[in-house]
């Protein structure tokens, strides 16, 4: 199966910042704040209320890439791709998110810990294998374990990743990696220090 053609784009990226926060306001003002410091791609979680809403705002500005995070079923991923999503990331495997994901032509994202989940994502039909979660399954060498099982997988590690571990995952075998509270904490949005998040990002873009 042929690269589908957003992956380059996450790839260049090598971060997706997964805004996760129990604030609609919170989420888009930690979005705001990233876009300003130079941040384009961002997974909207579905544990922050009302996400869909915030996916169709932000995917009308077309020069966001934005996805859907913990979607977990078809009925989600289709009311998320209705709303502009171009990427839906799940936890686990769940080959019914296959069929909204390809009509929509948007990158599907299993998560999986294990070779033989890793197995069962690529075979259900998703274009990337998020690697959940990544830190308390072994970090960077849990991932260089399982890219020299599955050569050419592009491999997206997810929890626990921080600026600190960024390059050591990257040099493990990650494609791009998903970067949440140590991106951007609700507590300092909701303090509003934008200086300490815009600070983070850019930690972030430079090492990336």
């Amino acid at each position: 199966m042929s690269e589908h053609p957003l992956i380059g784009q996450l790839k260049a990226a090598r971060v997706v910042p997964v805004v996760r926060m129990k604030s609609a306001t919170h989420a888009a003002t930690a979005v705001r704040w990233l876009y300003d410091a130079g941040l384009r791609i961002f997974e909207i979680t579905m544990t922050i209320p009302d996400a869909p809403a915030l996916i169709r705002e932000l995917s009308s500005d077309p020069a966001l890439l934005v996805g859907a995070g913990t979607v977990p079923d078809a009925a989600t991923a289709e009311t998320c791709l209705r709303a502009g999503a171009r990427f839906v990331v799940s936890p686990w495997v769940d080959p019914d998110l296959v069929a909204p994901c390809r009509a929509a032509s948007a990158v599907l994202m299993s998560g999986a810990t294990t070779p033989t989940e890793v197995r069962a994502a690529l075979r259900a039909g998703a274009d990337v294998v998020k690697v959940f979660p990544a830190a308390s399954a072994g970090g960077p060498s849990h991932v260089k374990a399982l890219a020299s099982v599955f050569p050419g997988v592009t491999f997206c590690p997810t929890g626990g990743v921080d600026p600190g571990n960024l390059e050591a995952y990257l040099a493990a075998g990650a494609a791009f990696v998903g970067m949440g509270g140590k991106l951007v904490d609700e507590t300092l949005v909701a303090a509003g220090d934008r200086a300490a998040v815009s600070a983070i990002a850019q930690q972030i873009l430079v090492r990336a």
